[in-house]
């Protein structure tokens, strides 16, 4: 009798926790923008204890697409400070793995697309629980669905977590089953960009190829911890452009992102790749860098 009850406390538990402007009680306002028109960027990262993981090169980028979209953002001290607030005693305790979302927005403006001549943005923390992965997705690796969406070209946008994300969305719809670990995307031209989670390498030899994001795509600190520890592996790297059938011939096949760090691919439509060592050996680089 008692089984409703508890399942109604487990998922009252298992909810995101999150403050807004530095105040557990606020609420986002009917006219803030990023509600609006999805005017903002945002990061997601992996957070030890409640506290962000490589916080120095994700707060590093939260102020670079925060430039590209002409807002201001807020201080590293002041959205530590939000953290420190969401911390649980026991997570401190335990160093228990978590997720954090930071949400910057343009902040409160009237209707229409003209920003306001003042701005004050707003800033949004959501911690969640560290989404589990299945033990053979760190040894044989994933599969990935090939979307028929393909991305368009915003050389201004490029690069950028900004808010507006229905590409993703509609590619996400594609497929539901848990067959397809995730989504790869192309642009026009029909060359591999990223997934819809996660930035994409292929390997070729010594050399590493990640697709050039110059005209869409988002560019993520987990792919610059790549491209900056290749060469311990005795790896050359190339950031250009990866034509679809160029990839399916790859050697090796990587997707990365914040959360789960590095996992091999192991088929993209009839093309698949025996399991390799380059995913565990970037897993480990980045576990200790």
């Amino acid at each position: 009798m008692y089984a409703w009850f508890y399942g109604l406390i487990m998922a009252m538990q298992a909810r995101p926790s999150y403050i807004i402007d530095g105040d557990l009680s606020q609420t986002i306002k009917p006219l803030d923008r990023g509600l609006a028109y999805g005017d903002g960027v945002f990061r997601t990262m992996q957070t030890k204890g409640g506290m962000p993981v490589c916080w120095p090169l994700h707060y590093q980028k939260l102020v670079a697409d925060c430039a590209a979209i002409g807002i201001v953002c807020p201080s590293a001290d002041l959205l530590m400070h939000d953290f420190v607030q969401l911390l649980v005693e026991p997570d401190l305790e335990s160093n228990k793995l978590g997720v954090a979302k930071i949400i910057i927005t343009r902040g409160e403006g009237e209707r229409g697309y003209k920003t306001p001549a003042v701005t004050c943005p707003s800033r949004i923390l959501i911690q969640s629980t560290m989404p589990s992965y299945a033990p053979d997705t760190y040894t044989t690796g994933v599969d990935l669905h090939l979307c028929e969406l393909r991305l368009a070209a915003q050389p201004k946008l490029a690069g950028i977590k900004h808010l507006n994300r229905l590409e993703n969305i509609m590619a996400r719809m594609e497929w539901r089953d848990d067959a397809a670990f995730d989504g790869l995307l192309l642009d026009q031209q029909d060359n591999a960009i990223e997934c819809t989670m996660a930035n994409l390498f292929a390997r070729y030899g010594n050399q590493l190829l990640t697709p050039d994001l110059m005209q869409c795509g988002v560019s993520g600190i987990t792919r610059e911890r790549i491209l900056s520890l290749a060469s311990v592996l005795n790896l050359t790297v190339q950031v250009t452009q990866l034509p679809l059938a160029r990839l399916m011939q790859a050697d090796e096949v990587l997707i990365c992102n914040s959360l789960f760090g590095v996992f091999q691919v192991r088929s993209i439509q009839n093309a698949s790749w025996p399991q390799q060592a380059l995913a565990k050996n970037f897993r480990a680089l980045l576990s200790h860098d």
